[in-house]
């Protein structure tokens, strides 16, 4: 019976361990409360908002950062409270202060001194509270203000908030950037003492499309901070290569190649960007550093290559030869090789490929779609027309062919 009890108490125990947050604190008090540190910030000058944040438990960026562009920003962490932001920015949108926004919320919480809030509104105004009870928990938890910022965090190590604001004020760049700056700064500097789990990067601006804002989450992982810095870097990464086709297409070789330079690097170990990086280095005439990317893609990921085909242009080197099995080739594939040419400018090619590939699939809708570009093109807007109905006669479904067809007609 003794060693049945024993054996009852651990079951209990393991299940008391496993069903709560991961830190002390967490199992004194039952509460799914996180070590976690954060920096919000507001850029006046691009008008944005952003917070950075982590933490040694999963998905931080779930509950504890709270956006609005034009209105402000809280981060919610230790005992989080999702209220103080909601009631925050309704409380911001009928012209309190933040310190009155925060106060309010604060006022009616019974368990405030579990909490860690830190809020900024549209001019850039801060608050911020860290609960009385943080201070008996090991390590070390505390809030600091600077100038449109505020870093806060609990069990953490010794002078990493300092850290955090010296690395924020010395940074440059998007704010994005500084914000990661500083969390690197601050984990560099020992961070949470139970270690690090998720991380999260959040930048709203009201200027900003969907597509440039940022939103980067790391949910679970052992290095949450180096991860969120990398998608970071594909973000921007992204955007310096669409620049630097941009500029090739422009006739500024020299930008293009400095960008894309700069591309390849921020974008390592996104295997999906492959194809386009090997694509810009053709387009600057530099084919062997294409065909560089292309092994290393296969290497990475053996399925990327379905993306061979749209390399045919260079099967004359004797890798991608060897790489290239023609005869597995199907429409699509045939297709995806003349759209490649198409956009590398090397006309003649395409034309006489894709009319290679009509006669071997007279019903291809798509193939003659292309065709009919290459003929545009080439100033043949006779043929264009004539190969553009032709598409859509095989297909009515193919769209881009018929606003293709209705633009010219349009003109």
């Amino acid at each position: 019976m003794v060693i049945k009890s024993i054996a009852v108490f651990i079951s209990i125990l393991l299940y008391s361990c496993l069903f709560h947050a991961q830190n002390l604190p967490s199992l004194q008090h039952e509460k799914n409360i996180n070590a976690t540190f954060s920096i919000l910030a507001y850029d006046a000058e691009n008008q944005e908002w952003g917070i950075a944040v982590a933490t040694n438990n999963i998905y931080v960026g779930n509950s504890t950062i709270y956006i609005e562009p034009e209105i402000g920003a809280f981060s919610v962490i230790a005992e989080t409270e999702p209220l103080y932001a909601i009631n925050g920015l309704a409380e911001l949108k009928k012209g309190i202060s933040i310190k009155e926004a925060i106060e309010k919320t604060r006022s009616m919480d019974n368990e405030s001194h579990y909490r860690q809030v830190s809020g900024i509104d549209a001019k850039g105004h801060t608050f911020a509270f860290t609960g009385e009870a943080l201070k008996y928990w090991k390590g070390e938890s505390n809030h600091l203000f600077g100038e449109n910022y505020v870093v806060m965090g609990n069990q953490l190590a010794a002078n990493v908030l300092e850290q955090m604001a010296i690395s924020y004020e010395n940074a440059s760049g998007p704010l994005s950037e500084r914000l990661m700056e500083s969390l690197i700064a601050g984990q560099e500097a020992g961070g949470q003492i139970t270690g690090k789990q998720s991380a999260a990067l959040v930048v709203k601006g009201v200027e900003n499309e969907w597509y440039n804002q940022i939103d980067l989450r790391i949910d679970n992982s052992k290095n949450p901070i180096d991860d969120l810095n990398r998608l970071l870097n594909y973000h921007y990464g992204r955007i310096k290569l669409n620049q630097a086709i941009y500029a090739i297409n422009a006739g500024n070789m020299t930008l293009g190649r400095e960008r894309l330079s700069k591309a390849e690097v921020m974008l390592q170990g996104w295997n999906g960007m492959y194809a386009k990086l090997a694509f810009a280095y053709s387009l600057t005439g530099n084919e062997d550093k294409a065909v560089s990317i292309i092994e290393n893609a296969l290497l990475e990921n053996p399925k990327w290559q379905e993306n061979l085909s749209s390399f045919y242009y260079l099967k004359d080197n004797p890798i991608i030869y060897n790489l290239i099995d023609v005869s597995s080739f199907d429409v699509k594939d045939w297709n995806n090789a003349i759209a490649m040419l198409l956009n590398l400018n090397q006309l003649y090619k395409a034309l006489t490929l894709a009319t290679k590939t009509i006669i071997k699939y007279p019903n291809s809708s798509y193939t003659y779609y292309l065709l009919g570009k290459v003929c545009l093109e080439k100033k043949d807007s006779e043929n264009g027309i004539l190969n553009l109905k032709k598409a859509i006669s095989l297909d009515e479904d193919n769209v881009e062919a018929k606003k293709l067809l209705q633009s010219l007609i349009r003109r």
